[in-house]
């Protein structure tokens, strides 16, 4: 009878995590359309002080499609991608969990609750930034998920450069605490990440 009580509320305990875990449906991105590549490749930079200031879902909308947002009715993205396998995954960490973009329902669907931002911490300016891209790739067959991760936060640093952000990439972090976190699927690995938030001028 213990037995069958306490499989009952383990049983209870795991359904209520999974449903308080969110899924948020991000407004569509909004790009300011005179902002020109030159501009962008000219104010491309590497930030290192931020503001504590959260990004908000506009924004962040923004930031993801610019990342790996789908551009075409097709399906298919904002960055080049070998054989079209959209073999890259990027997730966003914030002080309130980790979520999943979603790029063909431009959502965010969490993964955990759990604050991880710490993993990152192992320079100074960590404390300030308010989220954390987090790019993971499969590779199947081929080492293309790591050129996928660089064309994504590619335009993520040039988007940041016209505009009032930030951002740095970073391979300084604790990416077995991330990895697990992440609860990635068997074959998946975390390729890199990007500190985003808004610069300090």
């Amino acid at each position: 009878m213990k037995k069958l009580f306490f499989f009952s509320l383990l049983i209870e305990l795991i359904a209520s995590h999974a449903y308080a875990l969110e899924t948020i449906k991000l407004p569509e991105p909004q790009i300011d359309k005179n902002l020109t590549l030159y501009n962008a490749l000219m104010q491309r930079k590497s930030v290192r002080s931020y503001a504590q200031k959260e990004l908000d879902p506009q924004t962040l909308s923004n930031i993801l499609w610019v990342a790996y947002g789908v551009n075409r009715p097709d399906g298919r993205r904002t960055i080049p991608t070998a054989r079209n396998a959209k073999d890259l995954s990027v997730y966003v960490a914030n002080k309130k969990g980790v979520w999943l973009y979603d790029a063909d329902e431009n959502e965010l669907k969490q993964i955990t609750a759990e604050n991880i931002m710490s993993s990152f911490g192992s320079q100074s300016f960590m404390k300030d930034v308010p989220a954390v891209l987090i790019y993971t790739g499969s590779d199947k067959d081929h080492n293309f998920s790591v050129m996928h991760a660089g064309s994504a936060y590619q335009n993520v640093e040039l988007y940041a450069g016209v505009t009032d952000l930030g951002c740095v990439v970073r391979a300084m972090f604790d990416k077995e605490a991330v990895t697990k976190a992440l609860q990635l699927p068997t074959g998946q690995r975390v390729i890199v990440s990007q500190a985003v938030g808004y610069e300090i001028k």
